[in-house]
C-alpha cells in the first residue's frame, strides 16, 4: 500500500509577519521558511502507519518553485521513501491544488492520501476536503487518531462538540490534527541520506491541471494595533469605565 503525504512550504511559525509596503502580501526575501507544522505531522502519522506494517511506501509531494525541495527533502529526512515536486511559479489556491494532488493520485495510485487539515499562511483548510471530492473518496478530517486494519481506517477526529470516530474505507482522504503525533527529530545522517532519495520533478502544465485562481486578493493589510489598556485602582472604577464606553 502507497500512501501519498502533501507537503507545503511556508513561513516558520516562529516568524513575526511583515506585510509588504505596497499591500501585494508578505514579506518573504530573507524569511526563514519551513514545512507546514500540520504536514509535518501528516508524514509523521503516514511513517508510523508505514513502521507499523500497514503500508509499503510513503511518498511526500509538494508544488511550487524550486525552493519548494528543501521542505522535500526534510520529509525524506524524516524517512519518506521518494518525492514528488510539481513545479510552478504560480500561486496555488485550494481547489487548484486539490486537482494537481489528483492528478498525482490517478499517477501513483496511493491507498491513503495524507494532509496537513490547513496551512497556517492561508488557513483555508479546503484542500483535503476538495480532493475526496475530486476523487470521489471518503474523507476523514481533523484526525486526531488513526489505526489501519485492512482495507479500513478508523479515525477519530476533533469536532466542535468533542470527538468523532468515523470508520472509512480506503482508498481515502485524511487530514491531521494538532494532537495527531508529535514528529520525530531528524538526525543528521538522516538529512544526509535524504540527498540520495530520489526526487521526481514534474513540470505543472504536464498535468493539464487548470491553474485559474477562483479568488483574487486585492490588498493585504497587517491588524490594527491594540490601543493600550488602562489600570483601575477598584471595582467602582472599572464598572463606570465599562459604562463610559457603553460595554454595560
Amino acid at each position: 500500500m502507497k500512501i501519498l503525504v502533501g507537503v507545503k512550504r511556508v513561513v516558520d511559525f516562529n516568524v513575526r509577519i511583515q506585510v509588504k509596503p505596497d499591500g501585494s502580501g508578505v514579506a518573504t526575501d530573507g524569511v526563514k521558511m519551513s514545512m507546514n507544522p500540520f504536514d509535518e505531522i501528516a508524514v509523521e502519522e503516514a511513517l508510523r502507519i508505514k513502521e507499523a506494517g500497514n503500508a509499503e511506501e510513503v511518498i511526500v509531494a509538494t508544488i511550487g518553485p524550486k525552493a519548494c525541495q528543501e521542505q522535500l527533502r526534510t520529509a525524506l529526512a524524516m524517512g519518506a521513501d521518494r518525492a514528488i515536486h510539481v513545479l510552478t511559479d504560480e500561486e496555488i489556491q485550494p481547489l487548484t491544488g486539490a486537482r494537481i494532488l489528483k492528478a498525482l493520485v490517478d499517477k501513483e495510485s496511493p491507498k491513503i492520501v495524507m494532509l496537513g487539515k490547513q496551512a497556517i499562511d492561508d488557513d483555508n483548510n479546503q484542500t483535503a476536503q476538495m480532493l475526496g471530492a475530486l476523487a470521489h473518496w471518503p474523507q476523514a478530517t481533523f484526525a486526531s487518531e488513526v489505526k489501519i486494519d485492512g482495507d479500513t481506517a478508523t479515525v477519530t477526529r476533533e469536532v466542535d462538540a468533542g470527538l468523532e470516530t468515523l470508520s472509512v474505507d480506503l482508498p481515502a482522504v485524511i487530514s491531521a490534527d494538532l494532537r495527531l503525533n508529535e514528529p520525530r527529530y531528524v538526525k543528521l545522517p538522516d538529512i544526509m541520506k535524504a540527498k540520495r532519495k530520489p526526487l521526481e520533478a514534474i513540470p505543472l502544465a504536464d498535468l493539464g491541471v487548470e491553474i485559474a485562481p477562483a479568488v483574487n486578493v486585492l490588498k493585504t493589510t497587517a491588524p490594527a494595533k491594540r490601543e493600550a489598556g488602562i489600570k483601575v485602582e477598584t471595582v467602582a472604577e472599572l464598572v463606570s469605565a465599562l459604562k463610559e464606553k457603553g460595554l454595560i
